[in-house]
C-alpha cells in the first residue's frame, strides 16, 4: 500500500486544509483524495454508508472475514475489512486482524475519527490538532505542512535523541519528534469525537501476551512452531512482488530465507552487506548457507561511504535521527535490491525478541532463575555464559551478572523491569547542565508477566529496540519503492513463544535454544549451532577516526552546532580524542562509535528540519 493522511474537523464540518498537501509535502505528487482523506493510491480509500476509511498496509488473514458488501467487492481486502467493521465494530475486527497496517476510520453520523495501528507498529501514524481540526499522516513531516503546527522539537525527544541511547527514544509510545505532534501507539485506537472538549482517547485493542501453553512433547512444540513460522512466511510471500531477502550470518535471516526457498521450491535471492574491515564482516558465516545451496547470494561491499552527505540525505525522509549505522547499511543494501529490480524485501526482525536472542536477555533469564530459587541452575548458567561469551571489553563474570541484574530488574516485584541506567547515564557529562534532566527519560514499565524475561521481550517489542528499527526499515523501503516484510512479527508466533518457559529459550549459556531445536534439519548445522554472532552493523568506529575525524570535528565545531547549546564542547572534544586513541590502540577498551553516531545524526537531522519550507499561518 502507501502513505495516508487526512484533515477533518471534530464537528463534522468541511476540512479547512487540503489533505493532499500533507502527502505532496513528502514527495507524493498526485495523491488520491476523498472528503478530507488522502492516500498515495486511490484503492486505499473506501466507503460504506456513513463509514469512510483510508488504509495503509496489508492483510494476511482475509479468509477470517466474511465476503465484503456488494458495493465493495472490487476493493479487495480493504473492502472486506470495512464491511466487517460495519457489521461487528472496529475493536472486534482489529482483535482478529493479522496484518501490517495503519488506518483512519470516519463515521459521518457523528463525525467521530478513529486512528489505529497494528500490534507491533509496523506502519507509522501520527496526529495533531489545530483548533477543532484534526490532521493525521503516516509521517510527522507531513503534519508540519499544516498551518499552526510548530516545527519545534519536543524537549523530551530532544534529550533522548541527542546522546543517550537509541533504546530510550521510544519508551514513551505517544511521543513524536515535534512538540505539536503525537504518535498512535502500536496496538491502540485513538479517538477524536465531537463534544469531548478536545480530549483524545487512547485505548489498547490488543496486547502482546502469552497464549495457552502449547501441548505435546518438546519435539512436537518445535514442529508446531516451525509450521506456524512457515505459514507466516507463506502468507507474506503471497503479498510480495519479486522478493529479495536480507541475509546475515545468524539464525533469523537464514531461517526466513531458507523457509521461503522451501515454500517456492527454489533458492531465493539473498543480499548481504560485507566489509573489508573484519570487525563487522560476516561473509564467512554467510557462506554456510550459500555453500549449502539454500540461497542465490549477492554481496554488497560497504566500506567507505560519503558518510556525512549520506546521513543528511537519509535525515530528509526519516523525520528523526537514524538510530544506528545498521539502518544506513540497510538503505545502501535496499538501493542495490531496488536497482536489481526486486519489489520487496524480507528480513529477520523480531527473531531476537521472540527467542531471547540478544546478549542482555541473559540477565533477565538469570533474574528469573534467582527469583524461582533455582540456585544450582543459576550458577551453571552464569558459568556457561562466561565460558561462551566472555570478551576482553565486555566481561562475563558472576559479579557482572549480579550487578547488571540489580540495575535491570526490581527484585521485589517479579516481572518488573527497569531501564538500563548504564546506557542512559554513561555519557551524561557530554550534556550541558541546562539541556535537560536525564532522569525524565527513565521508563516506567509494567510487569506484563511474572517472568522478567517475558516482560523484557514485550518491552523490547513495544518500547525499546523494535520501534526505531521498524520505523527506519519502513522509511528506507518507502523511499526506495520497496515493500518490507517481517515474518517473525506475526502475533500468533509471539503468543506461542511467550508461553514457552524461559529456561527453554536459553540453555547452557546459549540463546535461542528453542529456535535451534525447531530449525534442526532446516539449516546447516554450522549456522544452527553457532553461538557467537557479530550482528548486522558496519565499521563506523573507523569512519569517525583517521580521515573521517576531520569531518566530525568540522561538524562539532560549526557555529550551528555550538549555538544550540546542547553539548559540553570540552567534554565532547575529549571524547573524540579518546575514540581516536582507542581505534589506534584498542588495548581492551570500548570505543565511542554509538554515541558519536547519535550526535552526528542528531545534528544533521536538526539541519534537515531547518530546510523544510515554512507554511503560512
Amino acid at each position: 500500500m502507501g502513505r495516508i493522511a487526512g484533515v477533518l474537523t471534530e464537528s463534522g464540518g468541511g476540512a479547512p486544509f487540503d489533505p493532499s498537501l500533507l502527502l505532496t509535502a513528502i514527495g507524493y505528487p498526485k495523491p488520491a483524495v476523498a472528503k478530507g482523506l488522502a492516500a498515495e493510491h486511490s484503492d486505499q480509500l473506501v466507503a460504506l454508508g456513513p463509514l469512510r476509511m483510508v488504509f495503509d498496509g496489508l492483510v494476511y488473514n482475509p479468509e477470517d472475514f466474511s465476503e465484503p458488501d456488494a458495493t465493495l467487492v472490487l476493493a479487495g481486502d480493504i473492502g472486506r475489512i470495512l464491511s466487517a467493521i460495519a457489521r461487528t465494530g472496529l475493536e472486534d475486527v482489529l482483535a482478529r486482524l493479522n496484518g501490517d497496517f495503519a488506518l483512519a476510520l470516519v463515521d459521518d453520523r457523528d463525525g467521530t475519527i478513529r486512528l489505529a495501528r497494528d500490534r507491533f507498529g509496523i506502519r507509522s501514524l501520527y496526529h495533531t490538532r489545530v483548533g477543532d481540526t484534526v490532521a493525521f499522516a503516516s509521517r510527522p513531516r507531513s503534519l508540519l505542512a499544516m498551518p499552526g503546527v510548530s516545527r519545534e522539537v519536543d524537549p523530551t525527544f530532544l534529550l533522548a535523541a541527542s546522546m543517550t541511547h537509541y533504546r530510550f527514544v521510544d519508551t514513551d509510545p505517544v511521543r513524536a519528534p515535534f512538540r505539536d505532534i503525537a504518535q498512535v501507539p502500536a496496538g491502540h485506537i485513538v479517538t477524536f469525537k465531537h463534544g469531548n472538549k478536545g480530549q483524545v482517547r487512547r485505548e489498547r485493542y490488543a496486547d502482546l501476551k502469552a497464549g495457552p501453553l502449547p501441548s505435546g512433547s518438546p519435539d512436537d512444540q518445535a514442529r508446531d512452531y516451525l509450521a506456524l513460522l512457515e505459514d507466516s512466511v507463506s502468507r507474506r510471500l503471497r503479498k510480495a512482488s519479486n522478493p529479495a531477502f536480507t541475509l546475515s550470518g545468524g539464525l533469523d535471516s537464514s531461517t526466513i530465507a531458507t523457509l521461503a526457498g522451501r515454500i517456492n521450491g527454489a533458492p531465493p535471492s539473498a543480499i548481504s552487506s560485507v566489509h573489508h574491515d573484519e570487525t563487522y564482516d560476516e561473509r564467512k558465516e554467510i557462506m554456510d548457507i550459500v555453500d549449502a545451496g539454500l540461497v542465490d547470494w549477492h554481496p554488497v561491499q560497504i566500506d567507505d561511504p560519503d558518510l556525512f552527505p549520506l546521513i543528511s540525505k537519509l535525515s530528509a525522509f526519516h523525520d528523526q535521527p537514524l538510530p544506528t549505522v545498521t539502518w544506513m547499511s540497510h538503505f545502501l543494501l535496499g538501493q542495490r535490491i531496488a536497482d536489481m529490480g526486486y519489489g520487496s524485501v524480507f528480513g529477520g526482525l523480531g527473531g531476537d525478541e521472540q527467542h531471547a536472542g540478544e546478549y542482555d536477555y541473559f540477565f533477565y533469564f538469570f533474574a528469573d532463575l534467582k527469583a524461582a530459587g533455582k540456585g544450582d541452575r543459576l550458577k551453571s548458567e552464569i558459568a556457561a555464559w562466561a565460558r561462551n561469551h566472555d570478551h576482553p571489553v565486555f566481561r562475563k563474570t558472576p559479579e557482572v551478572a549480579e550487578r547488571v541484574m540489580s540495575i535491570l530488574v526490581d527484585s521485589q516485584q517479579p516481572g518488573l523491569c527497569r531501564g538500563n541506567a548504564d546506557l542512559l547515564y554513561r555519557y551524561q557529562d557530554l550534556l550541558n547542565p541546562d539541556a535537560g534532566n536525564l532522569s525524565d527519560l527513565e521508563p516506567a514499565f509494567d510487569a506484563s508477566s511474572s517472568s522478567y524475561l517475558a516482560s523484557h521481550m514485550r518491552n523490547e517489542l513495544l518500547f525499546n529496540t523494535m520501534p526505531c528499527c521498524l520505523r527506519a526499515a519502513d522509511r528506507n523501503a518507502a523511499q526506495l519503492g520497496l515493500q518490507e516484510f517481517h515474518p517473525f512479527l506475526d502475533w500468533r508466533l509471539f503468543e506461542y513463544m511467550l508461553a514457552i518457559p524461559g529456561d527453554r529459550k536459553i540453555v547452557d549459556g546459549v540463546t535461542k535454544a528453542f529456535g535451534r531445536q525447531a530449525y534442526k534439519g532446516l539449516l546447516p548445522e554450522a549456522t544452527r549451532t553457532r553461538v557467537v554472532k557479530t550482528g548486522w552493523n558496519a565499521p563506523a568506529h573507523q569512519w569517525f577516526a583517521g580521515p573521517g575525524r576531520d569531518a566530525l570535528m568540522d561538524l562539532v565545531t560549526s557555529r550551528s552546532f555550538i549555538e544550540r547549546g546542547i553539548y559540553n564542547h570540552a567534554a565532547l572534544t575529549r571524547l573524540i580524542e579518546d575514540h581516536q586513541d582507542i581505534v589506534d590502540n584498542p588495548r581492551g577498551r570500548e570505543n565511542h562509535m554509538m554515541v558519536l553516531w547519535q550526535i552526528v545524526t542528531f545534528e544533521l537531522w536538526l539541519r534537515s528540519i531547518e530546510e523544510i519550507p515554512h507554511t503560512p499561518d
